[in-house]
């Protein structure tokens, strides 16, 4: 695909990463001559210097036969104008923009052809806020991403010792839960990935990923350590979008803190928030910390837009006696330094959101991309469309499909029903498959095996 994207800066720069090595022609537009040169060195990409929302720039970039836009720029305002060039003077098919004022994603009317013509609004900030809210409703997770709307879920988890499917191989699992449905898609020791059988023993510290109904979760996670015990007491660094969202998500079923810096933001904040306690500080105080009960705090969480603040102050809290420490990193080289020491989970906003511009750039019906392990593994949900004559997966059991190396099918959703994958089920036409890729480079095949065969009417 031929792909413009507006802004060079975090999200801009993880966006053409992605893209770049999926074979992609690539443009980025930006004003700060840096930034593009930094791209340059490290991608095979074209860049453009300018404006992204003027036409003469647009034109330059290549816009008269684009086929997406992808306007991810730190201005809401520059983003939907770049669209609307796009759309009335290139006729551009796609156009993505990243809007992260809550004022306009409460207005859906702003976005469609007879307003502004952005096909796809997303928000970084909602997106994040959405995964440390599934991390924090499920004690223990590294990973919860949703499949079907909520019908089905991907789970990381670390195993320990102690847990009763430590030390012996994988099919117990069943024996143990006869009556809980759930599949293991992947297992990675010591970074290295494993391909799930049944005779495949779990070891401590592996990172398993299972897929299982929202209602089972608690049930496999026994399986592989001792469960923690749900989360009550939380404190937010940060009172940004992240930190304020937050909090009022959480501030209903949980007793919840911010630590903000800037006094007028906390007033704004202590204004709109209705049960949430607002601490004007430094979240790096080790005195303020002791202050409000640290040791007694169920999760720390970092979210300010310093990702050495976050680091930081998730340590201090982590040392201070806190039972889990979240912290938001933007730098991909951070995140790598952090996410196995003394921070129990390192939350990559780029990753929280590469997902939601795959799934329109994937060939074939994909509605669910979640990027994972920075970026190296995917999970995707898939619509097997066809018959079984135009079709290489309708109409076979999955032990008779071809699947890339590393690929596994973990669930079917078939309208109301969702089904865990076995060696013998039978995928039929418009069913959700939810697969698991260990190598991202294994995509175009998976593509192809979901496209429709041109025998297909």
């Amino acid at each position: 695909m031929k792909i413009i994207i507006l802004g060079a800066g975090q999200v801009g720069t993880s966006v053409a990463a992605n893209l770049v090595s999926e074979a992609n022609d690539i443009t980025v537009v930006d004003h700060n001559p840096d930034l593009l040169r930094e791209l340059q060195d490290r991608f095979d990409l074209r860049t453009i210097l300018g404006h992204g929302a003027h036409p003469d720039v647009l034109r330059r970039a290549g816009a008269e036969d684009a086929d997406m836009i992808i306007a991810v720029t730190n201005s809401d305002e520059t983003n939907m104008v770049a669209c609307q060039v796009a759309y009335t003077l290139f006729h551009t098919p796609t156009k993505i923009a990243r809007v992260r004022a809550q004022s306009f994603l409460d207005q859906p009317k702003l976005f469609g052809t007879d307003a502004l013509p952005i096909d796809f609004p997303i928000s970084p900030e909602a997106l994040v806020t959405e995964y440390i809210l599934r991390l924090v409703e499920n004690p223990g997770t590294l990973q919860v991403l949703d499949f079907a709307g909520g019908r089905i879920r991907l789970v990381a988890v670390k195993a320990h010792y102690g847990g009763p499917l430590v030390g012996h191989e994988l099919r117990t699992l069943h024996e143990h839960m006869p009556r809980v449905e759930a599949r293991v898609a992947a297992i990675y020791r010591q970074d290295r990935a494993i391909e799930p059988q049944g005779d495949t023993v779990i070891e401590a510290d592996d990172e398993i990923f299972f897929v299982a109904a929202p209602k089972h979760i608690r049930s496999v996670m026994s399986e592989l350590r001792r469960l923690d015990r749900p989360y009550k007491r939380l404190i937010i660094a940060g009172g940004g979008n992240i930190g304020t969202r937050l909090a009022g998500a959480l501030e209903l079923n949980y007793r919840v803190k911010i630590i903000e810096r800037d006094l007028k933001r906390c007033k704004r904040i202590a204004e709109n928030l209705e049960k949430t306690i607002v601490l004007h500080g430094d979240a790096a105080d080790r005195d303020l910390l002791l202050e409000e009960n640290i040791e007694n705090t169920d999760v720390f969480c970092a979210v300010t837009d310093d990702d050495e603040a976050n680091i930081l102050s998730a340590m201090l809290a982590k040392r201070l006696g806190a039972r889990k420490v979240m912290a938001l990193i933007n730098r991909p080289s951070y995140v790598e330094l952090v996410q196995s020491g003394a921070i129990d989970i390192a939350i990559s906003p780029q990753q929280a959101t590469i997902g939601s511009l795959l799934k329109h750039i994937r060939r074939g019906d994909v509605v669910v991309v979640h990027s994972l392990r920075r970026g190296a593994a995917e999970a995707i949900e898939a619509i097997a469309h066809g018959d079984e004559t135009s079709s290489k997966v309708i109409g076979r059991s999955i032990e008779n499909i071809r699947l890339p190396r590393g690929t596994s099918i973990g669930a079917i959703v078939r309208g109301d029903e969702v089904l865990i994958a076995h060696h013998d089920t039978v995928i039929a036409a418009e069913d959700h498959v939810i697969l698991f890729l260990q190598d991202k480079a294994r995509i175009p095949e998976v593509e192809r095996l979901f496209q429709v065969g041109v025998t297909f009417l």
